[in-house]
């Protein structure tokens, strides 16, 4: 009596006669068929065709230590009353991309590890190490005995992953370049492309124009002296050979980190997920759209804020470290209430929807944003922000690029007369852009008669030494971008390429295909 097949069995039958038809003499199976431009008809990754390399989809996956953030639209500014006054974050909705952020601050030891990899690439140079060193003195205070935070905060084994304070903005920037650097390098010699001794090489000593930069192997590879070919699997030239430079195409390099800018860290902190927490897995099946207009913090879904309603679990312990009236900055003894009398540990209280840690309170954060007080008004409905200066790589007169002190690639801003035959921008530096220019017919004085200048960044998220209102994602101050501060520290941001809604989506709306009927002619 036959066994009758099931369709899965079914298929592994066919599948298995399928390879024994495919077989050689020898037991080998026929390479499968190549990929083939639609436009020309060659035949992609084949020598007899040019060898054109063209990676399949690939997904991007996220950098160490970031969350993925699907983006959307939502109304970005004061959630309650402008109690201060200010009308600086008058609401108005706009639209983020997806994007990845750092689920927590960084922290000291994160920095730290930065300034040993400095001291040591660079022989401990006074002006390096300087420009990257930590205010520590951001702890003091004339009517305060703070000096202890002054010695042992940054440094002490204690507070490694409590969040790093008393950088600048341009520190922080510093710190993304680096770290872009420090994971790609890691990407390539794990993948054979770079001589793992190399960075070691690098930290007893070596020039910092030898050390790895992410720009300069993606614009001249001639100057990384450390390249080196795959011994196997490895990706081929025109004619076959194993290459030894790969490029973005390639889809194995991964963007930049960077600051979040200000629209991206206000939809993270949100964390709006939370109202729908089962999104589509499927093609078929359509979420609700991910906003809610009345949340004021960014780790509950009522407008109430602090608490858990569903169940009373929370009942009385605080969500995140703030300061809840003067004088009382972590409550009673035997008793506190957010155990944390200045910031606490970058993994502590609870965290929002999109599963990131103190987005609301701890210490506030630096945006990448230049600060104006109506950038709510005068800024794109996509992807807000303002504070682009567009560049360009630097050559110098021989046509040749150059790399910094610290092994970068010169940049130059573009020119006046190179942005003249453009339409969608006419200067390079717009940080200015219809502020005070002669399109606005209008001037401020920024940095002479106000507070404001274009060294003026965006902090938001409120910190330990900050009372509620300040917690609120909506809520929005500033800094000049060389000063520091005890209350403010940062985590770092990277573009999303590709599907907006994550890996295993596809891009836009998918329809069946449907047969057009055809008449004879």
């Amino acid at each position: 009596m036959y066994k009758k097949l099931s369709p899965g069995n079914l298929t592994l039958v066919v599948l298995a006669a399928s390879l024994s038809f495919g077989a050689c003499k020898n037991g080998s199976i026929f390479s499968k068929k190549k990929d083939k431009s639609s436009v020309t008809g060659w035949n992609y990754d084949d020598k007899n065709y040019g060898n054109f390399h063209v990676l399949k989809a690939k997904e991007q996956k996220a950098g160490p230590g970031l969350v993925f953030v699907q983006g959307g639209t939502f109304v970005m500014g004061a959630k309650e009353d402008d109690v201060m006054g200010d009308w600086n974050n008058v609401p108005r909705r706009v639209s983020v991309n997806s994007f990845y952020i750092d689920e927590t601050e960084v922290a000291n030891v994160h920095y730290r590890e930065y300034l040993y990899w400095l001291g040591n690439t660079f022989n401990g140079d006074t002006t390096i190490m300087r420009m990257a060193l930590p205010d520590t003195l951001v702890w003091r205070s004339e009517l305060a005995y703070n000096e202890p935070y002054v010695d042992y905060y940054f440094r002490y084994p204690a507070y490694n992953y409590y969040p790093v304070v008393g950088v600048t903005w341009e520190q922080a920037h510093d710190f993304c370049v680096w770290r872009t650097d420090r994971v790609n390098e890691k990407v390539l010699i794990d993948k054979g492309y770079l001589n793992k001794k190399a960075p070691l090489a690098a930290m007893k000593g070596g020039e910092g124009e030898q050390t790895f930069n992410t720009d300069t192997y993606l614009i001249d590879p001639d100057m990384i002296n450390n390249k080196t070919a795959p011994k196997k699997g490895g990706l081929k030239d025109v004619a076959g050979r194993t290459r030894k430079v790969i490029t973005f195409e390639d889809g194995i390099l991964l963007p930049g980190y960077r600051l979040p800018t200000e629209a991206e860290w206000e939809y993270a902190a949100y964390g709006m997920i939370a109202e729908n927490p089962k999104p589509r897995t499927k093609e078929k099946n359509h979420g609700e759209e991910l906003f809610s207009n009345q949340q004021v913090y960014s780790w509950s879904k009522n407008v109430n804020g602090l608490r858990d309603n569903r169940r009373g679990s929370w009942q009385g312990q605080f969500l995140a470290n703030f300061k809840r009236g003067n004088g009382d900055v972590m409550g009673v003894a035997g008793g506190l209430n957010d155990r944390a009398a200045i910031p606490g540990p970058i993994k502590s209280f609870y965290p929002n929807g999109f599963g990131l840690y103190n987005m609301s309170g701890n210490v506030s954060e630096w945006v990448g944003d230049v600060y104006r007080p109506m950038n709510s008004m005068d800024v794109d409905d996509v992807n807000p922000y303002r504070g682009n200066k567009f560049e360009k790589y630097y050559k110098n007169a021989s046509g040749e690029y150059e790399r910094d002190t610290l092994g970068r690639l010169k940049k130059a801003v573009v020119t006046d007369a190179e942005a003249e035959n453009r339409r969608n921008y006419q200067k390079g530096d717009v940080i200015n852009y219809l502020d005070g220019d002669s399109i606005s017919n209008v001037t401020y004085g920024y940095g002479i008669t106000s507070l404001i200048s274009d060294k003026s960044r965006v902090v938001k998220g409120g910190s330990w030494n900050d009372m509620p209102y300040w917690l609120s994602p909506g809520s929005r101050r500033f800094m000049e971008q060389d000063q520091a501060s005890s209350t403010v520290g940062f985590r770092c941001a990277m573009t999303r390429l590709g599907s907006p809604e994550g890996n295993g989506f596809k891009e836009g709306n998918i329809f069946g295909k449907r047969k057009q009927n055809k008449k004879k002619m």
